[in-house]
C-alpha cells in the first residue's frame, strides 16, 4: 500500500469541464481529499470564468494558466508546457481530464509521460468523424489513459472494440447527472430567467450554436438560422439564442441575419439551466445539452449530422436534423409529437462518488 494519501489533479479548460468535474470536486472535497485543480483558461480566462466556480460554490483553482485561444497546436502546446510544469511540482498519483478538448489531450499527454497515471472522464464516445479535433481528442486520451470512465456500457463497448484492455474501462455513469441534479438545487434558489427575459414555461424555442463545423460554414449558419425563423413564424413563439461572442462575430463577418430571432447573451449555467428545463423544445450542437435535455426529460434537435451521443437517439430524446432548414422544423414537428422510448441512460447521478472510490481502491 502507499505510504501516503491518494492525490489528485483535476484539469479543466472550459465551463464544460468544470460543470461536469463539479461532482467529482464536491466527492473529493466532502472526503477531505488530497486533490488540486488546475484551470487552463483555454476558453476564457480565469477572470471570466471565476464568477463560475464561485456560482457552483467549487473551490478557487490552484493554478491557472491562461492559455486562451489560438490554433489547435497552439493552444494544445500552451497547455502541455503549462501542465508538465505543475504536475512535476504537485506529482500527483493520478490526473483527471473530462471529454474531449485541447485541454484535456495536453492534460493527458503531460501526465502519461510523466508516468503519472490519467483518468479520462466521459471516455468512449465516438463521432467516428476525424474533422472534428474533439473525436481527435478523445480517442488519443483514451488509448493513452489508464483508467477510462465509460458512462455508458455502450461507450465501454466501443472502447473494447478499439482493443481498450477491459481491466482499464469502468462504466460509471455520467458526471453530468450528478451535475443537473446538485445544479438544479442551487439553481432553484438564485435564478429567475424567464422572468428576466419575459418567457413563459414551454412556450419558447432554445438554441445553443457555437461548433465551428456550424459557424464557421456561411451555408451551414444560414441554414439553421432560417429555420429558426420558419420556426418563429409557424409556432408564433420566441425563439431564444443565447450567442457567444465567436458566433456573433461570424454571423457579422458573412453578413447574415437574425430576425425574428431573439439573441441574447450567454448565460449563467443556473439561468441556461432554468432556459433547459422549460424550452418547449432545444435546438443545439453541443453534446452536453444533448444529455442534459435528456436528463430533464425534454425534448432536444440536434444541429449537426452526427453525434457521440447516440443513446439520447436510442431513447427518444433527441434527434438528428443536420443544417438545412426544412429538416429542422421537420425534426421538431417530429420530437413535439414522439413518446420517449426509455429512461435516461446516463447513470444514477452517483458518478462522481463511484470515480473516486474506484481510484482509491485501484491506485495503491
Amino acid at each position: 500500500m502507499k505510504d501516503h494519501t491518494l492525490r489528485i489533479a483535476i484539469v479543466v479548460g472550459t465551463r464544460p469541464e468544470i460543470i461536469k468535474m463539479s461532482p467529482i470536486i464536491r466527492e473529493c472535497k466532502r472526503r477531505k481529499q488530497d486533490y488540486f485543480i488546475l484551470h487552463t483558461g483555454q476558453h476564457y480566462s480565469y477572470n471570466m470564468d471565476q464568477v463560475f466556480f464561485e456560482q457552483l460554490e467549487l473551490p478557487k483553482p490552484k493554478y491557472n494558466l491562461d492559455v486562451g485561444s489560438g490554433t489547435q497546436a497552439e493552444q494544445t502546446g500552451r497547455a502541455l508546457i503549462g501542465i508538465e510544469q505543475v504536475l512535476l511540482k504537485e506529482k500527483p498519483d493520478v490526473v483527471l481530464v473530462e471529454g474531449d478538448t485541447n485541454t484535456v489531450l495536453a492534460g493527458a499527454l503531460a501526465a502519461t509521460k510523466l508516468h503519472i497515471k490519467v483518468g479520462h472522464v466521459e471516455a468512449g464516445l465516438r463521432s467516428y468523424d476525424r474533422t472534428m479535433p474533439e473525436e481527435i481528442n478523445r480517442v488519443l486520451t483514451d488509448h493513452i489513459s489508464d483508467f477510462c470512465f465509460a458512462p455508458t456500457e455502450q461507450s465501454r463497448q466501443t472502447l473494447l472494440r478499439e482493443g481498450i484492455e477491459e481491466n482499464k474501462i469502468f462504466v460509471t455513469g455520467n458526471t453530468i447527472v450528478d451535475a443537473v441534479y446538485q445544479n438544479l438545487e442551487l439553481a432553484r434558489k438564485k435564478a429567475n430567467i424567464l422572468e428576466r427575459l419575459g418567457l413563459k414555461e414551454k412556450e419558447y424555442f432554445l438554441v445553443t450554436v457555437h461548433r465551428p463545423e456550424n459557424v464557421d460554414n456561411k451555408d451551414r449558419f444560414q441554414g439553421i438560422l432560417s429555420g429558426l425563423q420558419q420556426l418563429e413564424k409557424e409556432y408564433n413563439i420566441p425563439v431564444v439564442y443565447p450567442i457567444h461572442p465567436r458566433s456573433r462575430k461570424k454571423m457579422d463577418e458573412f453578413g447574415l441575419f437574425a430576425d425574428n430571432i431573439n439573441l441574447v447573451d450567454p448565460q449563467d449555467l443556473f439561468g441556461f439551466l432554468q432556459l433547459e428545463q422549460n424550452a418547449k423544445v432545444v435546438l443545439t450542437d453541443s453534446g452536453g445539452v444533448q444529455e442534459e435535455t435528456c436528463i430533464l426529460g425534454n425534448p432536444c434537435v440536434t444541429l449537426r449530422d452526427n453525434t457521440e451521443r447516440p443513446e439520447t437517439i436510442d431513447v427518444g430524446s433527441n434527434v438528428l436534423a443536420g443544417t438545412h432548414p426544412e429538416d429542422i422544423v421537420n425534426a421538431v414537428s417530429m420530437m413535439l409529437h414522439k413518446e420517449r422510448e426509455g429512461s435516461n441512460p446516463f447513470g444514477d447521478g452517483q458518478s462522481g462518488k463511484k470515480i473516486v472510490d474506484i481510484l482509491e481502491k485501484e491506485i495503491t
